[in-house]
């Protein structure tokens, strides 16, 4: 099918079901109050990338209660065979999370055998996550790090050697990210 300019278009047949799943599942944590903190929304109208607000309560047991941290979550047309990435777009200064902003964090790596020995099968990805599973298990990485393999060295570094600075570090990142929330 082509536009009237002349460009290619997708033809209009069926939602594919990974569309249809992220469609419901999307719809579910919107009207979902059981999970307080967490705003979800589509970027650009586009099911596969979606725009989730974490708003944590200084009562959680974490150094980065109070933020307000943008990130950002982009599903592969193959979910939920395949996870999707996830992506701080508000700058965060955590042992599993790289400089760059993407999450390290196990359940979101493929589910295939760790080359390395490091992770079992059951700790990776698997369809019965759900984007609600994920943003919990990233909210509960924030106040547990992973240090034994860090994605941003510097951060796991501090953690394990320098405490008084690593919550300095964490705290700056937390006023920061209320101040810059609504940009």
């Amino acid at each position: 099918m082509t536009s009237p300019a002349g460009r290619a278009t997708e033809s209009p047949g069926p939602r594919s079901s990974a569309a249809i799943i992220l469609g419901r599942q999307l719809k579910q944590m919107q009207s979902d109050k059981d999970i307080p903190g967490i705003s979800c929304g589509l970027v650009d109208n586009n099911i596969f990338e979606w725009e989730v607000m974490l708003m944590l309560s200084d009562e959680q047991d974490s150094l980065y209660g109070g933020g307000i941290f943008r990130t950002r979550m982009i599903f592969p047309s193959t979910y939920p065979h395949l996870p999707p990435k996830m992506k701080f777009e508000t700058p965060i200064f955590h042992p599993n999370v790289y400089p760059n902003g993407e999450v390290c964090i196990s359940i979101l790596h493929p589910p295939e055998e760790d080359q390395y020995g490091y992770e079992s099968a059951s700790e990776r990805w698997s369809p019965v996550q759900t984007p609600e599973t994920i943003l919990l298990s990233v909210i509960s990485m924030l106040g547990s790090p992973n240090d034994e393999s860090p994605a941003n060295i510097e951060a796991g570094k501090l953690w394990r050697t320098d405490q008084k600075e690593f919550k300095r570090r964490v705290r700056k990142c937390v006023r920061d990210s209320q101040e810059n929330a609504w940009e």
